[in-house]
């Protein structure tokens, strides 16, 4: 997505709004949401709702009350309350569609502390956020540069000005707890700003700053995902894949949130499903779970004297053995089971050639060589006689 100001240049470089995610179309934000009720007018009397939600930099959002009722659209770029002074920032939301945002953070649109929008932002307003805007890179690579000189174990991965460029606010992470007072000191006396430091987990720095996942996409947590909820290695273990730290952890470090994206889909099916630890009592002797396909319903066993001999049989099959078991009766051996088993060879799609495409299987057959045919050459009577 993109917007007008973010599209490609004359040199054909990408020319950029450095908005950061604030776009004024509204055409490249993140958590953007779409407002479904903008074509549609209000019932007779009834008021539009007070309460307008106001987009900062990257995806932080916050509510204000439209007290003196302005007349205010998407895009608009307004000056809102601010603990000191007053803050800027670009209206995403209007109408009926706030209220169901504020009940869905639960925030009460009768608070009577709401903050609220003073005006609309005039052009000395958008000035100097912007030169704040603009000192932010500078001012993160020399913060970096006190606490690095202060031996902090910590990381500053953002900053973000006020409006009015009276305070700047820090986004560090960090281990351990971090006395960040003498940085505090440093910071203020080397830009002569106020301070605020606001730690941060590893997943939410991720969505402020963005990036592509390994799915070639962009990061789900700065796009569209709006909560993020506990990912464990159970979630991996459920899905039978492989434990690899390096496959399973995000740009955050943390565990992939598409972990938990089927696991309920793979706690469904594995309801009616023999749990992967149960053992086969049988004649020819123990035999234990190897692997397993939920969807497929079939489970794989081999005996403890013949670890790589594995015998394929049905989910059905597996409980029959077990109940089996438990009346303390054991089956001849596994392989009466799985002879009925015997995979057939599937059908296989024919692609028909109708367009002059090839075969998607083009690359799974070994090349064959091509035979040369050599072709005997006659002896040139000519050269022969020569050669006497």
């Amino acid at each position: 997505m993109a917007c007008s100001s973010c599209s490609t240049g004359k040199d054909g470089q990408p020319r950029g709004c450095k908005n950061n995610g604030t776009c004024g179309t509204d055409g490249c934000n993140k958590l953007t949401v779409f407002d479904w009720l903008s074509n549609m007018s209000l019932p007779n009397g009834q008021k539009t709702f007070d309460c307008v939600e106001v987009r900062f930099k990257n995806s932080r959002k916050e509510f204000y009350r439209n007290a003196e009722g302005l007349s205010l659209s998407i895009g608009d770029v307004v000056a809102v309350q601010a603990k000191s002074g007053h803050d800027v920032g670009m209206v995403t939301l209007t109408g009926e569609l706030v209220r169901i945002q504020m009940k869905r953070k639960k925030v009460s649109p009768d608070d009577k502390e709401l903050p609220k929008i003073y005006r609309k932002a005039t052009q000395r307003d958008i000035d100097i956020w912007q030169k704040c805007r603009d000192r932010e890179e500078e001012i993160k690579k020399r913060s970096r540069e006190i606490a690095i000189s202060l031996k902090l174990e910590m990381k500053l991965s953002d900053v973000e000005f006020q409006g009015d460029g009276s305070k700047a606010t820090f986004y560090y992470t960090a281990e351990d707890r971090v006395d960040f007072r003498q940085l505090i000191k440093d910071m203020a006396k080397a830009f002569g700003i106020r301070i605020e430091m606001r730690q941060i987990g590893y997943r939410q720095e991720a969505q402020r700053l963005g990036g592509i996942g390994s799915c070639g996409r962009e990061l789900c947590c700065s796009t569209w995902l709006t909560d993020f909820r506990s990912v464990s290695t159970a979630s991996a273990r459920y899905q039978q894949l492989a434990l690899n730290p390096q496959k399973l952890a995000g740009q955050c470090g943390k565990l992939k949130c598409c972990l938990n994206y089927e696991l309920d889909m793979y706690m469904e099916a594995l309801k009616n499903f023999p749990p992967s630890d149960s053992k086969l009592k049988t004649k020819k002797g123990i035999a234990f779970c190897q692997k397993a396909d939920i969807f497929k319903e079939t489970l794989w066993f081999s005996y403890k004297d013949e670890p790589a001999n594995w015998h394929t049989l049905t989910k059905d099959q597996v409980l029959e053995i077990l109940e089996l078991n438990k009346k303390n009766e054991k089956i001849e051996s596994l392989e009466e089971y799985a002879s009925d088993n015997v995979d057939v060879d599937e059908e296989k799609m024919a692609f028909e050639n109708v367009v002059g495409q090839d075969s998607l299987t083009r690359f799974d057959r070994p090349k064959k060589k091509k035979r040369r045919n050599k072709k005997r050459r006659k002896p040139n009577p000519k050269a022969s006689s020569n050669a006497k």
